[in-house]
């Protein structure tokens, strides 16, 4: 079965065909690195880590890019409310984005590229659509030409005629514009500011223009999927579209997916009604599984409604599910018995394993509906334990088909980035912490979570080929009488023989 998904674009489902077979390149808009990010943020980009690795799981090789837009008109504003530099602000929030990410368990993208690093490309850019009159300068300033591009609104579906005077932008409305709808690709310096040279003067680039850069630097032009969140159609990705398109003649991405936005308790989050919820903050009291758990039971474009009571009805699940793992695991291990009764449960174990293989694929074939997909897998485990619950003894089919269940179970949270332990209660060294302050920068005291940050910081350097670094923490690991064995599932560690 082939995967389906919901592209912006055309505003329909359609069958996912990448641009090379067997690999996606696919890009996210990634934060600007002026606070701590949001759980509505955090939302999106856990979105876009589950479709990640899903296609994993189907086989595919995934180049995943997500920028970091670390210079902005919010950034410069933050700074200036703090008394201290733009680039001292982009600097704190990107090391926090950068943690709170890894300890939401998100795999660290492929490319992950800084405005910043990319201001010639995005002058030479600029300079493309001058030339081909897509673009004009005015006293240090360029604008894009809104009209210049005819398939202006094709993303949002909105009618440029129907566009009002600076409607969705980021900018003050500036009467030097030839059309009101027309945004900034480059704007020149104010006092302060960061800037660099540029054909126009001292200047820095205009959001939009950033992460057209950028994603076309990293994975070509007509790229497989463009992400984000529902709240960037327009104008953001709107602008993408336009300026990628003008300046290079070709498609830009070719499927787009937008993330729905969070609710507090039915309401939209923000500052001025007090609801305003940081990860850090839910990441202090709850595992990361159990957010993650929250936001898959949500299909990813519908909007998540989030509250403390959700977030402890997730927790519980969580523990139901672990639970279910270590009851298989001891019935496993207790080993062949022969039962009290003739019932054998090895054909109605592996057909429930069949079954919920089949409807967790269909599930996430269509458009990645998690919600179908984890209905499965906890249906599974209900079936399954309500089997193992009749008795004590089993037959040696029967303890296959009970390991079947368990790493089905296993196996397929772990597509969601959601860990199973296998065994209760596996205590960690301290010692553990300080290797995991030292080679990870982990912020916390929980021994077990300084392992996972161990882990994360391996598969991190490992996918950068940075061998020493892997190299350390496996050699911290070794120190404690603990060795790390890589699994389809991913790494895990051990005690060693």
């Amino acid at each position: 079965m082939a995967i389906r998904l919901h592209n912006t674009l055309t505003g329909n489902k359609e069958e996912f065909m990448p641009r090379d077979p067997g690999r996606v390149a696919m890009y996210v808009c990634g934060p600007t690195v002026y606070n701590d990010i949001h759980i509505g943020n955090a939302r999106t980009f856990l979105s876009f880590d589950v479709i990640r690795r899903y296609l994993l799981h189907r086989g595919y090789e995934v180049d995943f890019v997500q920028n970091i837009t670390d210079v902005d008109d919010k950034i410069i504003n933050r700074a200036a409310e703090e008394g201290t530099s733009a680039e001292e602000i982009a600097l704190r929030y990107t090391e926090a984005f950068l943690a709170a990410m890894d300890s939401l368990g998100v795999l660290p993208p492929t490319h992950q590229p800084r405005a910043t690093d990319e201001i010639p490309q995005m002058i030479e850019m600029v300079e493309r659509l001058i030339e081909t009159g897509h673009a004009y300068a005015v006293d240090g300033d360029v604008y894009f030409s809104v009209r210049s591009f005819p398939g202006y609104g094709k993303l949002s579906g909105r009618d440029i005629e129907d566009l009002t005077s600076g409607a969705g932008s980021r900018v003050d409305i500036d009467e030097r514009k030839r059309d009101p709808l027309d945004f900034a690709l480059w704007k020149s310096a104010k006092p302060g500011e960061p800037k660099w040279p540029s054909p126009w003067g001292e200047g820095r680039p205009g959001w939009h223009l950033e992460c057209s850069v950028m994603s076309i630097g990293c994975l070509g032009t007509a790229f497989d999927i463009h992400g984000g969140g529902a709240d960037l159609v327009f104008p953001h990705h709107e602008n993408e579209v336009a300026q990628s398109e003008a300046a290079t003649g070709e498609p830009f991405a070719r499927y787009w997916l937008h993330g729905g936005m969070l609710n507090i308790n039915a309401e939209k989050m923000s500052k001025s009604l007090g609801n305003f919820v940081v990860l850090k903050d839910v990441l202090a009291r709850h595992p990361a599984d159990v957010f993650r758990l929250l936001a898959l039971q949500t299909h990813y474009r519908s909007p998540l409604d989030f509250s403390g009571d959700r977030l402890d009805e997730s927790h519980a699940a969580l523990e139901r599910l672990q639970n279910v793992v270590y009851n298989l695991g001891e019935a496993i291990a207790a080993g062949p018995t022969p039962s009290a009764t003739e019932e054998r449960l090895d054909v109605p174990l592996r057909a429930a394993v069949e079954q919920a293989r089949a409807k967790f694929v269909s599930a996430m074939d269509d458009d990645f509906n998690t919600a179908g997909a984890l209905a499965a897998v906890f249906e599974l485990a209900k079936t399954t334990n309500g089997l193992v619950e009749r008795r004590w003894g089993f037959h040696a089919d029967e303890i296959e088909a009970l390991g079947a269940a368990r790493h089905t179970i296993v196996e397929l949270l772990g597509v969601f980035g959601v860990s199973m332990s296998l065994e209760r209660s596996k205590e960690y060294p301290p010692e553990v912490v300080v290797f995991a302050v030292e080679l990870s920068g982990f912020a916390g005291d929980d021994p077990a979570a300084a392992v996972q940050a161990l882990l994360r910081a391996r598969d991190a350097a490992r996918s950068v080929k940075d061998w020493s670094a892997a190299d350390a923490i496996r050699e911290a690991f070794d120190g404690l009488g603990y060795k790390i064995e890589d699994t389809p599932q991913g790494a895990r560690v051990v005690l060693k023989d």
